[in-house]
């Protein structure tokens, strides 16, 4: 399983509309043939602070959604609403086995 974690910081003004947009996106996300998770985390102390946790049955799944409409649509929308680049870091699933 290939997994991305997305850490994601929001401008304060943004955090409703980057909510909004990113559950939008998440529910497209989790239609896709090889997405295995796709979770949305809120920092509990700081609201402004997200992480995308997203699980893919291969590697090329996960490439494949970075060219999906609703990805690319979210990307547009929350470009202005980010406070400094999101930081995505791959990782190799090891359990659950997809």
């Amino acid at each position: 399983m290939h997994t991305t974690i997305v850490h994601v910081y929001v401008k304060p003004e943004s955090v409703d509309a980057f909510v909004a947009a990113t559950e939008k996106n998440h529910r497209a996300s989790v239609q896709e043939p090889e997405n295995r998770r796709f979770d949305v985390l809120q920092d509990a102390a700081d609201a402004t602070k997200f992480i995308l946790y997203e699980a893919y049955a291969t590697a090329a799944g996960a490439v494949a959604h970075k060219e999906t409409a609703h990805y690319l649509q979210w990307r547009e929308t929350v470009a202005e609403m980010m406070a400094k680049p999101r930081q995505g870091i791959a990782h190799q699933g090891l359990f659950p086995v997809a």
